[in-house]
């Protein structure tokens, strides 16, 4: 059968402690100039609907670094944009191509595409989830941490994708998460009834609150996304005055604990959901955590690859 990753869900706690300890390992080669040409031959397709920094680029660099090759695709530069099937194209690329990996806006599509291809699919970002910042995220807790059981993470924001994929993937592993966001802008009660689950497994805790103040209270990380995403600019003006009082700002960290790590996935709009004292100060991670797409996504494509039997 093969391995995809649509959402956090398809990872168990174990899977995800190896690819966090393969990504580790895979960084360390990678700092001491050590090749590590482990999918030398193999091709990485990266179908693309949204426009991307962090994710088209860490993906590039991490299959040239694993000694393959990736090949970007637009959309409208495939017949998807003409009216081709999502199934027809993932039977054809499937032909070509070791793995793909989709940045798409409906959840729907990336399980359409991975129920009819016959490599693995990634989830690169869709409306729903994005397991592999997730991925990143829990390697970078666990550089400065040096564990994730029972360390307290504080989201304070809207109920997003990223948030989502954070919540699954710390209730997975042990993490007690605290979600803060307006009322009205909670993630969906079928997320939190999965992360639920997945904490009454690992012991840890989860609450969902509409006070920032509580929600960051003794954390040991706190994190942030944009008030408005991709698609969301009509409600612009709406979500800019509903989430005021949510924008994590030094008066707001200073109820974390004093050791606290502050994390963005990026791109911040700043002034808005965090101030430069916050994004730019002491208590900040965020540049290593974006670096840390890239291992955490090498990780993840060796181990993908590697499983196919074709």
């Amino acid at each position: 059968m093969i391995k995809h990753l649509l959402s956090m869900q398809d990872l168990s706690m174990q899977e995800i402690v190896e690819i966090l300890g393969k990504a580790a390992n895979l960084k360390q080669k990678l700092r001491k100039g050590e090749s590590h040409e482990l999918l030398r031959g193999k091709t990485l397709g990266m179908i693309f609907a949204k426009p991307s920094t962090r994710t088209r680029v860490s993906f590039e660099t991490a299959m040239t670094h694993l000694g393959g090759h990736a090949i970007y695709m637009g959309w409208n530069d495939l017949q998807l944009g003409r009216g081709e099937t999502i199934a027809d194209t993932a039977r054809t690329l499937s032909r070509y191509l070791d793995i793909i990996t989709a940045r798409l806006f409906e959840h729907d599509d990336i399980i359409e595409l991975a129920r009819h291809s016959s490599v693995p699919v990634i989830n690169a970002l869709t409306g729903l989830h994005h397991p592999c910042q997730t991925l990143a995220d829990l390697l970078t807790v666990q550089e400065h941490k040096g564990r994730l059981k029972g360390l307290k993470l504080a989201w304070v924001g809207d109920g997003n994708n990223v948030c989502n994929s954070l919540m699954l993937g710390c209730t997975l592993v042990g993490i007690n998460t605290s979600i803060g966001c307006p009322e009205g802008y909670e993630p969906p009660t079928k997320i939190v009834k999965r992360a639920r689950g997945n904490a009454a497994k690992s012991g840890a805790r989860i609450e969902i609150l509409n006070d920032p103040k509580k929600t960051v209270a003794g954390a040991d990380i706190v994190y942030t996304d944009v008030w408005v995403s991709m698609g969301q600019d009509k409600e612009k003006r709406r979500r800019l005055r509903d989430f005021r009082k949510f924008q994590v700002n030094s008066r707001l960290l200073k109820q974390a604990k004093s050791d606290v790590i502050f994390m963005h996935c990026l791109p911040a709009h700043r002034g808005e959901e965090v101030t430069d004292e916050v994004i730019d100060g002491p208590h900040s991670v965020v540049w290593g955590q974006a670096e840390n797409r890239m291992h955490s996504q090498k990780a993840l494509l060796v181990s993908l690859v590697t499983e196919v039997k074709r």
